[in-house]
């Protein structure tokens, strides 16, 4: 039996995700717009991958763009697009995000990332299904299905003042919340097995399988890095491997838990993260805690976290991108 189906998305026992994959399969078809929600490394792009491939849309490629990746000044044009000489820098014209997924997907990863007043023009897109590139003086006409995803809480963002409450409602047609690996521990071993055949496969390995003492120790733990977190952890074993079968020394878990669960969990009261900075931690280490720790306090606000830690909005990007926690 494989471990996938042919739309590349893993195979599932666990009954709400099961479900989840069902209500996808069935919103598919429609253009509703969805709103996926869930921690990081989850594999939200994953779902967002299997919606467009089930689609009327599937022929055209799926656009994607990550809010939090761009730049503030620069996330306006790259999904709208602008006409040459519409700001400093502009020497040609350049189409948008909206404008390259006509008739196909726009896929807004972490929306929740995206400014105040770029909301209120993503709205009007929506309103009007026509966008307006910088420096133009015409509309054009976008026919656009989107799903947007993101690892906050949008509701409680809404309530606190830092998303649209009308633009919530437009996305929030079809929510889906993806459920965290901890909550689905019958995947684990299924997962952990598909992910020593792909890195056995892409890094010319021979290692074939996990003894029962190594799909215990998985199983002890909480994955609060999720999907993300569980397929590092074994691409490592399969590349320290010394046999064809990983063992349960062979499975090394970071003994500080990152948290990315950011306002999903704040409503529970959860925690995952209980590391604090510990004597023969690294300073590598005591770094990601530290930054991980200030998101925490902030929020998941990029920009206050920089100011605090007081470094640069693209060094914290950048250091995030290392630590594997920038996409859903």
């Amino acid at each position: 039996m494989k471990s996938y189906d042919r739309d590349g998305l893993i195979r599932t026992d666990d009954l709400e995700m099961l479900r989840v994959l069902k209500t996808a399969e069935n919103v598919a078809s429609s253009r509703a717009t969805v709103l996926l929600q869930g921690e990081s490394g989850t594999g939200k792009e994953l779902m967002a991958r299997f919606i467009h491939a089930n689609s009327p849309r599937a022929s055209r490629r799926l656009i994607a763009i990550n809010c939090a990746a761009v730049p503030e000044g620069l996330l306006e044009s790259e999904l709208f697009g602008h006409e040459k000489g519409a700001f400093t820098g502009a020497h040609g014209s350049k189409p948008g995000k909206f404008e390259l997924a006509h008739e196909s997907t726009l896929l807004l990863d972490e929306i929740s990332e995206m400014p105040l007043l770029l909301q209120a023009k993503l709205l009007r897109v929506i309103q009007e299904g026509e966008i307006e590139r910088l420096g133009a003086r015409q509309p054009t006409r976008v026919n656009v299905r989107l799903i947007a995803t993101t690892n906050r809480d949008l509701s409680s963002m809404v309530r606190r003042g830092l998303f649209r409450e009308d633009l919530f409602y437009r996305l929030n047609v079809v929510p889906l919340r993806i459920p965290a690996l901890r909550e689905r521990p019958r995947d684990i071993a299924n997962l952990a097995r598909f992910f020593v055949e792909v890195s056995s496969h892409l890094n010319g390995r021979n290692v074939g399988t996990l003894t029962a003492a190594s799909i215990e120790k998985l199983m002890a733990w909480r994955w609060p890095g999720n999907v993300r977190e569980l397929e590092n952890v074994i691409e490592r074993a399969v590349l320290f491997a010394t046999t064809d079968v990983i063992d349960a020394p062979m499975i090394q878990i970071e003994n500080v838990a990152l948290s990315t669960d950011s306002g999903l969990a704040e409503d529970s009261g959860e925690t995952s993260n209980p590391g604090g900075m510990t004597p023969g931690m690294t300073v590598a280490q005591a770094e990601r805690l530290l930054i991980l720790k200030t998101l925490e306090h902030t929020e998941q606000n990029r920009t206050q976290a920089a100011k605090l830690l007081g470094i640069s909005i693209r060094t914290l990007r950048n250091k995030l991108h290392e630590y594997g926690v920038m996409n859903g």
